[in-house]
């Protein structure tokens, strides 16, 4: 099975919502409060996910706010210089900073993220600076669910669902759960579900569906039951070294297993994999090779110290798909 984009679009993809700073430690095995020195990137899920589409070949757009400083400009600069077209990245002119994230690396399977999210750029994005004459230039609007968290960003995204329903534009929803971004899961659970009903696909871990279900131990069965009776046509569900599954409107399932790799740390894989999933289906290849894809471009960032910087080529992609071995499970 193959999934349908409008071809006559000028960008593959164009993403909206958080822009930031990730500070990676460069000293591995030891805690954040004895690590000296970390390495600059850029982050931020739906960043990382059009760097990810740009670095694969896709023609990638960025609707986000990033503050007026050496951040926001050392943002827009990398972006840019990737190949993302960043037109619409609007800078703030109210002070408003980027959000830090401060990574720890005590082990391959102990990782962790230090967040400064108060009052970042990224959340006051208004719905005015989304304009519909971008959005419906693209095959794909791209939307992340920590842009939901807060108003105005919220209303922003809301609206450019809006402008991307109205011109036939798939939306696809990265559930990118962040819990200290929201003031409780039953808050989360109301957005993420109005946005999941409105998405052409939706693609989250099995632990992020059900925060959007307000569940304890939510099964596939259920979650494809609801969202099917709404917009999606597509859902990715993950669960990590067991591998992904994909399930179509039209009664498919599909099946992505994990790959074997060195692991160094455990963040960035899943803006890899949401990437690299895009990238093959609006290639045009099907379903199954496209969770061959997401499985590999994450084994591979995992590997690397960053995650915007480590996304990888086709043909890394390529290459480990052909000599890597999947993890049974």
């Amino acid at each position: 099975m193959q999934f349908q984009f409008n071809k006559e679009r000028e960008f593959d993809i164009i993403a909206i919502g958080r822009a930031c700073i990730d500070l990676n430690a460069t000293e591995y095995n030891r805690p954040m409060e004895e690590t000296m020195t970390f390495t600059k990137y850029v982050g931020g899920s739906p960043a990382n996910i059009a760097i990810g589409a740009s670095k694969l070949g896709l023609k990638a757009g960025f609707i986000g706010k990033v503050s007026d400083d050496q951040h926001g400009r050392f943002i827009e600069s990398y972006m840019r210089g990737v190949g993302i077209d960043t037109s619409n990245m609007i800078v703030d002119q109210e002070g408003h900073k980027t959000g830090l994230a401060f990574t720890e690396i005590k082990s391959p399977e102990e990782c962790s993220i230090l967040m400064y999210r108060q009052d970042v750029a990224d959340l006051y994005l208004e719905p005015n600076e989304v304009e519909e004459d971008y959005i419906k230039r693209s095959k794909v609007l791209l939307v992340s669910g920590t842009a939901l968290a807060k108003s105005p960003s919220r209303e922003a995204i809301l609206k450019a669902i809006t402008l991307a329903k109205r011109n036939d534009v798939k939306v696809i929803f990265e559930l990118d759960y962040r819990p200290y971004t929201w003031k409780s899961t039953e808050e989360t659970a109301v957005y993420y579900s109005l946005v999941a009903e409105r998405s052409d696909v939706v693609i989250g871990t099995r632990d992020e569906f059900d925060v959007m279900e307000n569940t304890q131990e939510g099964h596939n069965e259920n979650t494809i039951h609801y969202l099917f009776k709404h917009s999606p046509t597509l859902i990715v569900i993950k669960h990590g070294v067991e591998g992904s599954y994909a399930y179509a409107k039209s009664g498919e399932t599909f099946r992505g297993h994990a790959y074997r790799t060195q692991v160094l740390k455990t963040f960035g894989a899943g803006d890899s994999y949401v990437s690299a999933f895009l990238y093959a289906l609006s290639s045009g290849k099907d379903i199954e090779t496209a969770l061959k894809y997401g499985s590999a471009s994450a084994s591979i960032v995992v590997s690397k110290h960053s995650s915007s910087e480590a996304m990888p080529t086709v043909k890394e992609i390529d290459e480990l798909i052909a000599n890597a071995k999947t993890i049974s499970v």
